[in-house]
Parts: C-alpha cells; structure tokens; sequence
C-alpha cells in the first residue's frame, strides 16, 4: 500500500492550492479516504473525509466552506481543493486510508500559506 501526496507549497493568505494523493496497492474505491494535518506544537487535525463512491463528505469546522474533498476512483486518486487560503491553515497534509480507522498514511505535503 502506498500514498503519495503532492501539490503543496507556498500561497498567499486568500489564494488556493489543490493536493493530490496518488495512492497504489489496494482497491482504492473498496476505502473511505481523509485528509489531515498536523502544525508544529499541534495535534494532528482531521480535516476532510469522504466515502468510498464520494456520496458523503464531511469537514472539520475550521475549513468547512473552503475546502472541498473529493476522488478519482478510476485514477485512485484522493484531491483536497484549498480556497480562501489562511495563514492558520500552514500545516504538514497527510492523506490516509479511512475515515474514522486510518490504517494507512501517506508521507506528507507541506502547505505554507504567507504573504
């Protein structure tokens, strides 16, 4: 099993950025999947989570109305949409297998949002 993440980077307060978790060695479309992060001195955050087929999503308070989740079963692919971009929103992003038991992590994108 592996995950992949990209599409991280620096953006200003305001601006958008779209992740990316390729993912391999499982039946993608058998798993919910979710999105994290995690700032320094911080506890890791779930900040999306979406169902095998994407018919239900749900998001952490902070980002609701920002971020949208979503999936490519056919790609098995895993997308996190970032708008309207905060300075509270830097953080390492991690996609990982599951919705509630995450068995499985990717490595990790670095989001830093900065004027």
């Amino acid at each position: 099993v592996q995950l992949v993440e990209s599409g991280g980077g620096l953006a200003p307060p305001g601006g958008s950025l779209r992740l990316s978790c390729e993912t391999s060695g499982f039946a993608f479309d058998y798993y919910s999947m979710s999105w994290h992060r995690q700032s320094p001195g911080k506890e890791r955050e779930l900040v999306a989570r979406i169902t095998q087929y994407g018919g239900d999503t749900r998001y952490a308070d902070s980002v609701k109305g920002r971020f949208t989740i979503s999936r490519d079963n056919a790609k098995s692919t895993l997308y996190l949409q970032m708008n309207s971009l905060r300075p509270e929103d830097t953080a390492l992003y991690y996609c990982a297998r599951g919705d509630s038991h995450f068995d499985y992590w990717g490595q990790g994108t670095q989001v830093t949002v900065s004027s």
